[in-house]
């Protein structure tokens, strides 16, 4: 899994050099929050955590305005926060991102699996929410269909870019597909770019 890899190897960089690391999980809403420390016990208990789920079928859709108000309250010194999500939630977290990026420096790592983007030509094929557990039936043969799937996805992503471009934040896209080691590559050129420029970039 990606996000945890990705989230055990920017652990131990972190706490490697001295810096404590801690975590709160949502999915609907808050779950868990998990105390900063160091150290590499803390570091493989927020691994367990984040194996460990929660995992609903139907969790309801998020709401990432009220997790990012909440690590607001939560996190009162200026830290590097990382916000790791799909950011497929109820309208009106852009506020809440601004608020936290005027305060801290924060990372939007945005997990996006390829085929979110393209659609193959399989005949009928059945889509479900993974929130809300809804579900549609469409034709996949029909290309008018295909070209409207695309063209909405491409849509969707740039306005992500363009929320982030604008609330100041650094984004890093992570795919189901990509390699480690390519990610934190990124993530370190990045780092550089941000120290250079003074200003949010936007990494692909």
């Amino acid at each position: 899994m990606v996000l945890a890899e990705f989230t055990a190897v920017m652990a131990r960089l972190l706490t490697g050099k001295g810096n404590r690391c801690g975590a709160l999980l949502f999915s609907g809403g808050v779950d868990r929050v998990l105390p900063p420390r160091a150290g590499r016990r803390h570091v493989l208990h927020l691994l367990r955590m984040l194996a460990a789920g929660p995992r609903p079928v139907r969790a309801g859709a998020t709401d990432l305005g009220a997790v990012l108000r909440e690590t607001a309250n939560v996190v009162r010194r200026r830290s590097v926060l990382f916000v790791v999500s799909d950011f497929i939630s109820h309208p009106g977290w852009e506020r809440s991102l601004g608020f936290l990026s005027r305060r801290h420096e924060v990372v939007a790592v945005r997990l996006c699996d390829p085929s979110e983007t393209r659609i193959p030509d399989i005949g009928l094929l059945r889509f479900q929410d993974a929130e809300t557990g809804e579900q549609i039936l469409v034709d996949t043969n029909d290309r008018s269909f295909r070209r409207r799937f695309m063209a909405a996805a491409q849509e969707a992503q740039e306005g992500l870019r363009s929320t982030f471009a604008r609330t100041g934040v650094d984004c890093l896209e992570l795919s189901t597909e990509d390699d480690l080691v390519d990610a934190v590559v990124r993530f370190a050129r990045m780092r550089r770019q941000r120290h250079r420029a003074g200003s949010g970039v936007k990494i692909r």
